[in-house]
């Protein structure tokens, strides 16, 4: 009984504070209904469940929230998925990482790669990005510590990236002479 009830009070605060995330949300056209809040407190039992963690407070998703708000991957139709799955994936990077790394630091490298590097795809921010980062994070990488997690992707990236200013500077030579 005393676990229903504590689990019962912890999900209506966290229905509460949910809720209020959409006054900073609401600008940039987001915004959660109570029945998407109490789907993502379910999911986030599930997701503490499976990757036996345990949390105290209102968890991680409205520091979420806040972080990819802005983000230009993410609209209405899109939400409360995108909400659920990097929920997921925080946790899940928890746990890689061996929280050696901070909530900070972690929710800014994820919203880096998000928005500069995954064009919005959580499969590669999941599968690649963050897989590379953890990598480095367990064989003793610290360097994210110095930046916030901010900027460390291109130390760990595989893949060669366009550079916009040398392509476009081939491209004048090549159409113009």
């Amino acid at each position: 009984m005393g676990k229903n009830w504590m689990t019962l009070l912890q999900n209506q605060n966290g229905l509460s504070r949910l809720m209020e995330t959409n006054q900073a949300t609401e600008r940039f056209g987001l915004a959660l209904t109570s029945q998407d809040a109490e789907l993502i407190l379910e999911e986030r039992g599930n997701v503490l469940r499976e990757m036996r963690r345990v949390e105290f407070g209102e968890g991680i998703i409205p520091r979420i929230i806040h972080e990819f708000c802005d983000s230009a991957y993410i609209d209405q139709s899109n939400y409360v998925e995108t909400l659920l799955r990097l929920q997921e994936i925080f946790y899940l990077y928890k746990n890689e990482m061996l929280d050696e790394i901070s909530d900070s630091e972690l929710l800014h490298f994820m919203k880096e790669q998000f928005e500069s590097i995954c064009f919005g795809d959580l499969d590669y921010l999941e599968g690649t990005c963050l897989s590379n980062f953890a990598q480095a994070v367990r064989a003793g990488y610290s360097g994210y510590k110095r930046s916030e997690g901010r900027g460390e992707y291109e130390k760990f990236d595989e893949v060669t990236r366009w550079d916009y200013e040398l392509y476009f500077e081939a491209l004048k030579e090549l159409c113009w002479g």
